[in-house]
């Protein structure tokens, strides 16, 4: 499950899952479908009226949150998670949040964590929430075991 466009690294990503037989649901706000990035090839592709619906139901029908290297959108929706799970909200407290780390790609930003939680502006269990691998069959399994 992602964000339904055929743009970018994750439209590349569900056209390999597809080719490789997977089945993959998006979820896109119609603003973004109207302009024509929503991948039309997906096993099941959900349309929704705001970016606040589409994180809602992805997070309802997923097991958990993967962030692979990214932008603010992928930052937006990494920071909601963790905050959501913290507050209790949408069941994302019992759902593991993991981080792609291939080539230290987020190193600046766990460190920064790091220093929310020094400061004492987040606790350390909440970062605890968090799984941080480089390898994706290592972090999948350290997912399923949180599961």
């Amino acid at each position: 499950m992602y964000g339904g466009a055929r743009v970018g690294l994750m439209g590349a990503v569900a056209d390999g899952a597809l080719a490789g037989g997977g089945e993959v649901v998006g979820v896109i706000p119609q603003g973004l479908a109207d302009r024509e990035v929503a991948h039309d090839g997906l096993t099941d592709l959900r349309v929704v009226g705001s970016m606040h619906e589409r994180k809602a139901l992805m997070t309802e029908l997923s097991d958990g949150v993967v962030a692979l290297p990214g932008g603010l959108g992928t930052l937006d929706e990494l920071f909601e998670s963790l905050t959501w799970a913290q507050l209790g909200l949408h069941g994302l407290e019992r759902k593991p949040v993991g981080l792609l780390d291939t080539g230290a790609y987020w190193s600046p930003l766990l460190a920064l964590v790091e220093h929310t939680v020094d400061e004492g502006f987040v606790g350390r269990d909440r970062l605890d929430h968090l799984l941080r691998v480089g390898d994706p069959a290592t972090l999948l399994d350290l997912m399923a075991a949180r599961a």
